[in-house]
């Protein structure tokens, strides 16, 4: 077992009834575990010449951030509106309940760079589809995810896949398929359903979904 696994802690029924937490505070807090599984994720894309790495508000700028440093790569952070001052690139996405949205600032990509999107858990894929629709608005390539921790069991890999064929990497699968199945996988197949049937009937433009303001 890698230095990190057994400190992220399971926090039931947090941030609401029903839910399995997943902290991964611990693991960042212990220099030896937070080393290891930036080195992991570092190490396994490290002959893909990622030139950016981007990275979600706001767990994913701890990892995304230390990741881009070992790479020898710059970071590119990806904000909640009205935190970033430039003229921005914005993406929607959806939530069990509602939307949400996320930002870069314009001119943080270029057709020349070659981008892994990092993020500490990847759950349903909504942020992640979101930062995949600012990459391809930039013209940048992209080329990889690295996640400490996948929630398989929710079925991500459908809904990235939907969007892209760039590979999904992850230190931690927390996969309770085998057990009953919860009932955010409905969501997130549900999810997966959709973007792929939106692909099937209309070609996407190169930004779709993205404006500048």
């Amino acid at each position: 077992m890698r230095p990190y696994e057994e400190l992220i802690v399971d926090i039931p029924n947090y941030p609401k009834p029903g839910v399995v937490f997943k902290d991964l505070t611990p693991a960042f807090a212990d220099a030896d575990a937070f080393a290891a599984m930036v080195d992991d994720l570092a190490a396994h894309f490290a002959d893909h010449g990622i030139t950016k790495v981007v990275g979600a508000e706001a767990r994913g700028f701890i990892v995304g951030a230390a990741v881009a440093l070992r790479l020898g790569a710059g970071f590119v952070p990806c904000r909640k509106p009205g935190k970033l001052p430039r003229t921005v690139l914005r993406e929607s996405y959806a939530l069990e309940y509602g939307t949400d949205v996320l930002e870069i600032h314009a001119d943080a990509l270029t057709s020349d760079d070659v981008v892994l999107i990092v993020d500490d858990l990847v759950a349903t894929g909504g942020t992640t589809t979101a930062m995949v629709r600012l990459v391809r608005a930039s013209g940048a390539r992209l080329v990889g995810f690295g996640f400490v921790v996948e929630l398989a069991f929710l079925d991500p890999r459908a809904v990235i896949a939907a969007e892209t064929d760039a590979e999904v990497f992850s230190l931690v699968a927390v996969d309770w398929r085998a057990r009953a199945r919860p009932p955010e996988a409905a969501t997130a197949q549900r999810l997966a359903d959709d973007r792929k049937s939106e692909r099937a009937a209309l070609p996407i433009p190169k930004t779709t979904g993205s404006s500048a303001r």
